[in-house]
């Protein structure tokens, strides 16, 4: 009778979350070198003769402050999230952009992107940036498949205003136009 099959143990990186030996393909190999010599000292050789033990320790001891001072810094580090493979997904920033785009020479749309990233329904502030500007405003995918709210008319500088007093949640510095292709803040 053939004996069972045991399932493979893989080792993952705790810095790139990658198998540890795939860790040189990834694109964080140099941070991961420490890990490496500590905890799969086997799969790599090179690096033990590369390194003597006590710089290992040092870079151990740099790599182990590091990830407890992630908890409490909040700057980046928050901004990026870690998807499985060692890819990076950034995270959204919480801003507004007002574009105002022109159609058949005359007419215009203004677009407003971002409101929902701080809470609001969009549909809720169509409604009330319709009766404000007593214009069609409706909500609407953009080209990136996210909702934003469509105005029609040219109403982007006066439009600052009623959002910030409108939500209170919006401060004025998160509120952004486009203009001649570049980002400008509005305030």
């Amino acid at each position: 009778m053939a004996e069972k099959p045991q399932p493979v143990e893989v080792l993952y990186c705790a810095v790139c979350g990658l198998p540890a030996e795939y860790c040189e393909f990834g694109s964080e190999f140099e941070k991961c070198k420490p890990w490496l010599i500590q905890n799969a000292p086997d799969l790599y050789p090179d690096l033990l003769k590369d390194s003597n033990g006590k710089e290992a320790d040092k870079v151990s001891d740099q790599l182990q402050s590091t990830s407890i001072s992630e908890g409490s810094s909040t700057s980046k580090q928050e901004e990026v999230k870690r998807l499985p493979g060692g890819k990076i997904k950034k995270k959204e920033r919480q801003e507004i952009v007002i574009e105002k785009v022109t159609r058949n020479r005359r007419k215009s749309i203004t677009t407003i992107k971002g409101l929902d990233l701080f809470g609001v329904k969009l549909s809720d502030a169509s409604k009330k940036l319709g009766k404000k500007f007593a214009t069609g405003a409706s909500v609407v995918k953009g080209p990136t498949e996210k909702e934003q709210i469509d105005v029609q008319g040219d109403i982007s500088y006066d439009i600052v205003d009623f959002i910030t007093e409108t939500w209170r949640d919006v401060p004025a510095s998160a509120v952004f136009f486009i203009e001649d292709g570049k980002k400008v803040p509005a305030v």
